[in-house]
């Protein structure tokens, strides 16, 4: 059961991270080329792995995880702070 919340403007509500430079370095694979392979402009990939998003595109995670062979999980996570 979930109780009530109220996220008012000071809540500490935690973050979504994503570790998409950890995933890179362990598959070998620069930014450059996962644009090159994923077809996502570079500018944008680089947003994603510098931790600049505010919103994310499933297509692009899909497209992601497709390529790196990794699960969503994997790409971005909750960080409760």
């Amino acid at each position: 059961m979930i109780t009530e919340k109220i996220i008012l403007w000071d809540t500490k509500y935690g973050r979504v991270r994503c570790n998409l430079y950890k995933i890179l370095k362990i598959k070998k694979v620069s930014v450059y080329q996962l644009a090159r392979l994923t077809n996502v402009r570079y500018e944008i990939l680089k947003k994603y792995a510098d931790n600049e998003m505010l919103r994310f595109d499933s297509i692009i995670l899909a497209k992601i995880c497709y390529v790196l062979n990794c699960s969503i999980g994997d790409v971005i996570e909750y960080v409760n702070r």
